[in-house]
């Protein structure tokens, strides 16, 4: 589906509408003929939509009306931004599942069927890099921000993080595909630091892009957002 900004005519326009993909980079918009992806059936695919599938059915059949209704209060108290930059609010089913799905990847016994009390979105965590790599043992280290570590509801619980394809060092901008690596826990974040194994293989002279977002111990996530990325340099 397509998102049409209309103005004095169209302004922006944003997915894909027929056979046409509208999309916009640093360049400005532009139209390509839509693909049809395909689709491996890998572990992790049919793992995620088993868990799409098992939370749409709970909140339809095991949820409570007053659950369902505080994440309606949840969901109208949370501006989201769309693909074309403006501020829209997703409902109450939409964020039970962005939380619980999130949780469900750390945790594949959690199920979280009462919604945050504090509304609002945790804020990303400045301070988190990826400082060191080491290209034998194929491994990541992060430096995260200790503060916000805690044992009350709202106080952090993870940070998941995630790996791109590794690309030329030439190379300016990426934008996926992303693959989950692993969560810095509440236990490394008080030291700050986390050694995780890369989840897509690199080399030398490759630059590694990370995506990460903040989980709360209340189900709160945050965005995700982009990290500076790391050109990979031989080991010392």
């Amino acid at each position: 589906m397509a998102l049409v900004k209309y103005g004095a005519g169209i302004v922006q326009i944003s997915g894909s509408i027929a056979g046409d993909v509208h999309a916009r980079n640093r360049f400005g918009n532009y139209v390509r003929p839509r693909t049809k992806p395909v689709n491996p059936h890998s572990i992790r695919q049919e793992d995620i939509r088993a868990i799409l599938s098992f939370f749409a059915e709970y909140w339809h059949g095991t949820m409570t009306i007053a659950q369902r209704a505080a994440w309606e209060v949840y969901a109208a108290a949370i501006p989201m931004t769309n693909r074309l930059g403006e501020t829209i609010y997703l409902t109450g089913y939409n964020h039970f599942i962005r939380s619980n799905t999130a949780f469900r990847v750390i945790n594949p016994a959690a199920t979280l069927p009462n919604a945050p009390l504090n509304l609002n979105l945790p804020n990303k965590d400045d301070n988190l890099i990826c400082s060191e790599e080491d290209v034998a043992g194929q491994t990541f280290t992060f430096t995260c921000n200790v503060g916000g570590w805690g044992v009350g509801i709202n106080d952090k619980e993870h940070i998941m993080l995630y790996q791109g394809h590794p690309q030329l060092a030439s190379r300016n901008f990426f934008d996926g595909p992303w693959r989950y690596m692993d969560v810095i826990d509440a236990t490394e974040g008080a030291a700050g630091t986390g050694t995780y194994a890369a989840v897509f293989p690199f080399g030398v002279a490759q630059k590694v892009w990370f995506q990460a977002r903040v989980r709360m111990l209340d189900g709160r996530v945050s965005v995700l957002w982009t990290l500076t990325p790391r050109v990979i340099e031989p080991d010392p």
